[in-house]
């Protein structure tokens, strides 16, 4: 065993102590060959989370081990090895509500969103599944015989889960918001992602209820749980609330739930768990985390006075989730879990093309803005794209000033068509005119019809042409349109990018979404140690403060 007097004090002074008075009751026993007192061995030690970790103090120097044990003494310091700092083991499984674990069965409160068209992919919830991570497959915008195959072969991968699928709000489509849910039922799809919706639907009341029953003890079972993600109070307030009764009603005399199942209803939360998403990719209000959340978990605090649900609704976040610094803030601030999105979208699995994983891989904070949606076009709404890289902000936008101006395809000046056709289009409108009716034909032919007798209605469709294919040519990697696609981005893309940037992780090639994980999940943990050895008094570098992916 080295003694104290031939201890190597070669290393500069990197750690100090506050004028806070350390615990001189407690003594330190162990081996002195286990302290580091270099950088690099004390980040390890106290990365070792498995293990407690004790600040000692040797003469000057202040170092780290965790080994050794601890007892108390009447006398003070013994010897020459002053006991200043012990912080227990910490398991990654201790942030955020272990109920979130128990209830999915995963292992991290952590989970990653769904990218609409198939971005969140088969490969993606499989690789983090079979890691008892939960992730959610991209079903939004996606053919019902293509939804099908995904669950046929995650549900084939995954036989025990962890898995959800996406539910996309289609107001202007709700037959196929309908179809998916009939798939879910169909194939007995225990968990799903509600997002962008306005209000309740039928749909997702007929989801909720049809998976209700009474167990042997007479309590009621969730078997079909929901994940809500929001952004607004109101919407917020109707899937922490029971669903509606005239909904409810509604279903029973459609033969679609028991009397049983609207009664049970009325007494549990429309979701179980609520993702506040913030400054986000896609669909986006761009609220600030800081200031949505709190409010959310007051008012599910609020409604949870009310309703006296056995479990309250955990509340979770979203958007601007990249690193472990984030993480943490958002698990300090209350979140139940967390959940990422445009950094999942980079990595391997993801379903983007490789070109789009480069642009993505080099994406600043600031390379991102708001461009009209394809999905709700008519209505105004936007979502948050990459702009670096691709015109397709730009057009779009173009594209909407264009709907709002003119009442028909034929009364834009024939120079602003000449530039669309050519620029933007790259086809004659109306060569797009007889795509869109082929493919209308299929999904939605009520729609068809009805365009027929509205000028303005067959320009919004003309347009939805090139708003719904630019994220298409995004994920297939189509040549020649590399400058229009769209690629749904927040300004989390840059944040992941500056954290590990000088690691392996810059290259989009090594991205792998269970790496990621990992290295946000263990980083957090890291910082809250930290964080913790600091608010006791520990004084250290700026350097301590971070962890970089190895």
């Amino acid at each position: 065993m080295t003694s104290v007097d031939t201890l190597p004090y070669k290393t500069s002074q990197n750690l100090k102590f506050s004028t806070f008075l350390p615990n001189h009751n407690q003594i330190w026993q162990g081996s002195l060959d286990s302290v580091s007192f270099d950088e690099e061995g004390i980040k390890a030690k106290v990365l070792n989370l498995d293990k407690p970790c004790y600040i000692v103090r040797i003469e000057s120097q202040i170092g780290v081990t965790n080994e050794g044990y601890l007892y108390n003494s009447n006398h003070g310091q013994a010897g020459k090895v002053e006991m200043l700092i012990a912080v227990p083991p910490l398991s990654i499984q201790q942030l955020g509500d272990p109920t979130f674990l128990e209830f999915h069965g995963v292992k991290y409160a952590y989970a990653t969103g769904a990218m609409a068209h198939g971005i969140a992919s088969e490969e993606l919830v499989i690789a983090l599944g079979r890691e008892r991570i939960l992730s959610s497959f991209g079903a939004g915008g996606l053919a019902a015989s293509r939804v099908e195959a995904a669950i046929n072969r995650i549900q084939q991968a995954l036989p025990k889960g962890p898995y959800a699928f996406n539910l996309l709000h289609s107001p202007s489509e709700p037959a196929i918001e309908r179809s998916v849910v009939d798939l879910y039922l169909k194939y007995q799809m225990r968990t799903i992602e509600a997002s962008a919706f306005l209000d309740l639907t039928d749909n997702i009341v007929y989801y909720r209820a049809a998976g209700l029953g009474l167990s042997a003890a007479n309590e009621i079972e969730i078997k079909n749980k929901v994940i809500a993600k929001i952004s607004r109070r109101e919407v917020a307030t109707k899937f922490i609330q029971p669903a509606p009764t005239n909904i409810l009603k509604r279903l029973v005399e459609q033969d679609l739930i028991s009397e049983l199942q609207a009664k049970l209803a009325e007494q549990v939360p429309m979701a179980d768990d609520i993702t506040v998403e913030a400054d986000s990719g896609g669909h986006t209000d761009n609220r600030p985390l800081v200031c949505l959340l709190p409010s959310i978990l007051e008012l599910r605090d609020e409604i949870q006075r009310k309703y006296c649900y056995e479990q309250a609704v955990r509340v979770g976040v979203a958007g601007g989730i990249a690193t472990p610094q984030s993480a943490l803030a958002a698990f300090m601030m209350g979140a139940a879990y967390i959940v990422t999105g445009s950094i999942n979208q980079s990595c391997v699995e993801a379903g983007t093309s490789q070109y789009t994983k480069q642009l993505l891989a080099q994406a600043e904070m600031t390379d991102v803005m708001m461009a009209p949606a394809a999905d709700m076009f008519e209505m105004g709404v936007k979502l948050q794209v990459l702009k670096r890289g691709t015109f397709f902000p730009l057009r779009a936008q173009k594209l909407f000033d264009l709907y709002k101006n003119y009442n028909s395809i034929e009364d834009i000046p024939p120079l602003e068509r000449e530039k669309l056709e050519k620029q933007v289009f790259k086809k004659n409108l109306e060569v797009i005119w007889k795509e869109t009716t082929t493919y209308l034909s299929q999904r939605n032919p009520d729609k068809l019809i009805k365009a027929a007798n509205n000028p303005k209605m067959k320009m919004a469709l003309i347009f939805r042409w090139y708003l719904g294919l630019s994220s298409r040519w995004s994920n297939s990697g189509e040549k020649g349109r590399e400058t229009d696609y769209q690629i749904w981005c927040g300004p989390a893309m840059g944040s992941f990018n500056d954290w590990v940037r000088g690691s392996y992780l810059a290259d989009p090639n090594n991205r792998k979404v269970v790496d990621v994980a990992n290295h946000i999940m263990r980083g957090a943990a890291y910082l809250f140690r930290i964080q913790s050895l600091k608010m006791q008094g520990l004084q250290m570098p700026a350097t301590y403060m971070q962890y970089r992916p190895q």
